[in-house]
């Protein structure tokens, strides 16, 4: 897995006067996982498969930050990911290992999340206010005020924009890897990395002048 962000655009993209902030604000996503790459693989123990509890205890908060990112809200996120890890047990058989079993999950998280901002834009209907619980309290500690001021900042991107700075600069995936968790081309993941970082500049100068 690439830890490097060479194959996509740089801040330099956009304007001077808002390079940055773009920068900043690209480098506060990548630090938000604090322990490297948020589909990294446990090391191996050859005399201890990973089982999904092993999988869910070690990247479910990780999938959860990610999916945040994504679709703004603590609950929801909670959500896409408990459909992802249920997908995950209903398709275990067919995983051939750890890292498929990564590979399913980060893609379950993508396309709930798509869902997810399908449903909101195509059923207006009035939501009652989520009520805390045990499971979202475990999430809030995590909803740091740099999350949430990342989050702000990607807010206003086209979903699929938002979507490959998430799994670039918080993800920590190449671009073979987002191609292949979005089912894009690699083409498109890199063109559409170039439109969103200019995005993001033009969103960032037109808040702060």
């Amino acid at each position: 897995m690439s830890e490097h962000h060479d194959d996509l655009p740089p801040a330099s993209s956009v304007p001077e006067s808002s390079e940055s902030s773009v920068e900043q604000t690209l480098s506060a996503l990548a630090s938000l996982n604090p322990v490297g790459p948020v589909f990294a693989e446990p090391a191996a123990d050859p005399t201890a498969p990973q089982t999904i509890d092993d999988i869910y205890r070690s990247h479910r908060m990780s999938m959860v930050r990610l999916a945040i990112l994504l679709v703004d809200d603590i609950a929801s996120a909670e959500d896409v990911v408990q459909d992802a890890f249920t997908g995950l047990y209903r398709n275990w058989s067919g995983l051939r290992d750890t890292r498929a079993a990564i590979g399913y999950l980060r893609t379950a998280v993508v396309n709930g999340s798509r869902s997810m901002l399908r449903r909101r834009r195509t059923a207006r209907a009035y939501v009652p206010p989520h009520t805390a619980d045990a499971r979202s309290a475990e999430s809030m500690a995590m909803m740091t005020a740099e999350h949430r001021a990342v989050a702000a900042a990607l807010a206003d991107l086209a979903p699929r924009q938002r979507e490959i700075l998430v799994l670039r600069y918080y993800g920590g995936l190449s671009e073979a890897e987002i191609a292949e968790t979005t089912g894009l081309s690699a083409g498109t993941v890199k063109s559409t990395a170039s439109r969103a970082v200019a995005k993001l500049g033009q969103l960032v100068k037109e808040k702060h002048g």
